[in-house]
């Protein structure tokens, strides 16, 4: 028959059996990859009751529970240290026949120690391969103390074959600050925080300031800012007789459009129709246009004084230049004048003139529309008026020249401020008012108004040779800074 089971350090001991336990002695040695751990080697098998523990931190010696039917009480009552670093116990076991175990915690110091934690149930059957299990023994870091742990294993192979082990450990915990960031993690936070702020004010400060200053150059640059641009009032005592010449026109190049970009090459691959459509939004009704006087006349195209009736109110008129062209003119003719003359639509400076208005209904030829400028073309005032010996000589100084000059520079710095390549700058492609501004404008019809400036070089293309720069003449290659080269030398003729 069997007689009750006893705890570990109990009172008593076993009867005989037919099934009784083995708790063989493994040695588990810490290797260097390993953290130190506790480990405790236990078997179940079924012959003789047999139990060992293995001190793998320097005691090189083995502490037997159970061996050979007998029970140690004298190593059961061992209340074993582990080290404060130590968080866990590892115990391999195994059993060849059926046995039934139940694993049961308690925590003398609970404050000091959480409750003991396993990666297997609380209760089930031992492993028939060795297997290793693990016990957690975490401190709850609140207070500092010592935390007595009693890991109770029982055994049982039926309902009155069992034993009870009681293993007991304990452990010094301490306590852990909780603590906010350290004062160098705190440094570094607020350093990071207080750059992205400063860098998002200064992001803020520059996109003001870059409003402010586009701002400030579109009111400086606007057309209707005509009181800032006036002539010198005070002529030097140096001074060359100009006579005022009522024929302007207006000229620039033939490639970049803010509005209609279209490269030389392909300039007359552009039908009619599609440059018409270019301009359809500033289209007006030819009614509302009324011509007077030939400014100036080449072989198929004009330039006319005219007046321009306001759309809500035609009692009021404004005066306008007039571009236009001849009955004989050929469609790629028309196409040109109408793609050519919106080089500089929708740019605003003191200094351009841009296109304003077309008229383009079908059976009337198409006109083109500027603002009109009192003096006219430039290259006609200087030319025609220099040296006058007609009546009511204007007299122009060297001063007034320099600032012409300025105001043609202006005029270019601001179309490279907009990517805008002219590359047909020269005085016939300007205009001049009664207050001595100049005015750049487009290119529009300046070959059949001036054709004395232009040449062939054998590829069917007028050129303004004189005005061009070396790597343009070459290499067709067209820039800011060769529009800087037709600057200098349209301001040239000046002196």
């Amino acid at each position: 028959g069997h007689r009750g089971g006893q705890e570990g350090g109990g009172r008593g001991a076993w009867a005989h059996s037919s099934t009784v336990f083995k708790l063989d002695p493994l040695r588990l040695i810490d290797g260097p990859t390993l953290p130190p751990r506790c480990f405790q080697p236990l078997k179940a098998l079924p012959w003789a009751t047999h139990l060992s523990l293995f001190f793998p931190s320097g005691l090189d010696a083995e502490l037997y529970y159970v061996r050979d039917d007998v029970v140690n009480y004298y190593a059961l009552s061992f209340t074993l240290p582990v080290p404060s670093d130590t968080s866990s116990l590892h115990f391999t076991w195994h059993s060849k026949t059926k046995v039934e175990y139940r694993l049961a915690y308690q925590v003398e110091n609970p404050m000091a120690m959480n409750a003991p934690q396993s990666n297997i149930p609380s209760q089930g059957e031992l492993p028939r391969v060795p297997s290793v299990f693990r016990v957690d023994l975490f401190c709850s870091g609140k207070v500092d103390g010592e935390a007595v742990v009693t890991v109770q294993l029982n055994l049982t192979v039926h309902t009155n074959n069992y034993t009870v082990l009681n293993f007991k450990r304990r452990k010094m915990c301490y306590k852990i600050d909780v603590t906010t960031p350290t004062t160098s993690t705190q440094v570094f936070y607020i350093s990071v925080s207080v750059c992205c702020i400063v860098i998002f004010l200064v992001a803020i400060i520059l996109a003001i300031l870059h409003l402010h200053s586009m701002k400030r150059v579109e009111m400086e640059d606007s057309v209707s800012d005509s009181g800032s641009s006036q002539g010198l009032s005070q002529p030097s005592t140096q001074t060359t007789q100009y006579l005022r010449a009522d024929t302007p026109n207006n000229a620039t190049s033939v490639t970049s459009y803010p509005s209609l970009r279209i490269e030389k090459n392909d300039l007359r691959s552009v039908t009619l129709i599609e440059a018409k459509a270019k301009v359809k939004d500033i289209a007006i009704s030819r009614e509302r246009v009324t011509l007077r006087d030939v400014l100036q006349e080449g072989t198929f195209g004009r330039i006319f004084h005219g007046v321009l009736l306001d759309e809500k109110d035609p009692t009021k008129e404004k005066q306008v230049f007039v571009k236009t062209v001849k009955d004989h003119a050929s469609e790629v003719q028309v196409t040109m004048m109408l793609t050519e003359s919106c080089k500089l639509r929708g740019l605003h400076h003191r200094n351009l003139l841009p296109i304003s208005h077309v008229c383009t209904e079908d059976g009337e030829k198409p006109m083109v529309l500027l603002p009109y400028v009192a003096w006219g073309n430039l290259k006609l005032f200087l030319r025609q008026c220099k040296l006058a010996e007609a009546n009511n000589p204007q007299a122009i100084s060297q001063q007034d020249l320099v600032y012409m000059a300025i105001q043609i520079a202006c005029g270019m710095s601001y179309l490279a401020r907009r990517e805008v390549i002219h590359k047909d700058l020269a005085a016939r492609n300007c205009v001049i008012d009664d207050n001595m501004q100049v005015k750049i404008t487009d290119n529009a019809l300046a070959r059949d108004l001036f054709p004395m400036d232009y040449h062939c070089l054998g590829d069917n293309e007028n050129r303004p040779v004189r005005w061009m720069a070396l790597e343009s003449l070459l290499n067709n290659d067209f820039s800011s800074a060769s529009d800087v080269v037709r600057s200098g030398l349209t301001i040239n003729p000046f002196y």
